[in-house]
């Protein structure tokens, strides 16, 4: 396994779209917004088919990202973009939701098993490997018989969305720690 680089790129992952907004699938973006808003971006531009911005983190300068295909597809433009940058898979952090997780814990990971993230697929698909940081956000398993899509696109409401907000707020947290 090739070992962690400095980061220089932090990908939130998710759906674009207003439906899918305030949605357990969106921790990764709406962790990225946050790092955004708590180091003053106020510009977000396309490129390569993401939204990227900028961002001083940490004494240094980042690049937040948000793929804007969907979550399935989003290796495709964020290998693009950081071949365009000449950005190394070690230098990735990648935000993401994750089932195997209880509801509000954070962790940190570098490299090693996908646990069946669509997503994640996509990008080691894209970029022919697994190794590259990942900040995991958990939104435990469903209740009951429902399926593990409709649990994570289900919209949050009531004080779900404050407690998630809080989680993501804490994901940013453990972001600037890893930088």
């Amino acid at each position: 396994m090739a070992e962690q680089k400095q980061i220089r790129i932090v990908c939130g992952l998710g759906n674009p779209g207003e439906q899918y907004a305030l949605t357990r699938h969106n921790a990764g973006f709406i962790t990225v917004d946050k790092l955004g808003e708590r180091h003053g971006v106020s510009y977000w531009k396309n490129r390569a088919g993401c939204l990227v911005a900028n961002a001083h983190v940490a004494g240094r300068e980042i690049m937040l990202a948000k793929p804007q295909g969907y979550m399935n597809t989003s290796g495709g433009p964020l290998s693009k973009l950081m071949r365009e940058l000449r950005f190394q898979p070690e230098e990735l952090l990648v935000v993401h939701d994750e089932v195997d997780l209880a509801v509000g814990e954070v962790r940190e990971k570098f490299g090693g098993g996908l646990n069946a993230h669509n997503g994640l697929r996509s990008i080691k698909a894209k970029l022919g490997t697994a190794d590259f940081g990942r900040v995991r956000i958990g939104i435990g398993r469903p209740p009951g018989k429902m399926s593990v899509a409709d649990w994570a696109l289900r919209k949050l409401k009531g004080s779900f969305v404050e407690e998630f907000d809080i989680t993501c707020e804490h994901a940013a947290d453990v972001v600037e720690g890893l930088l």
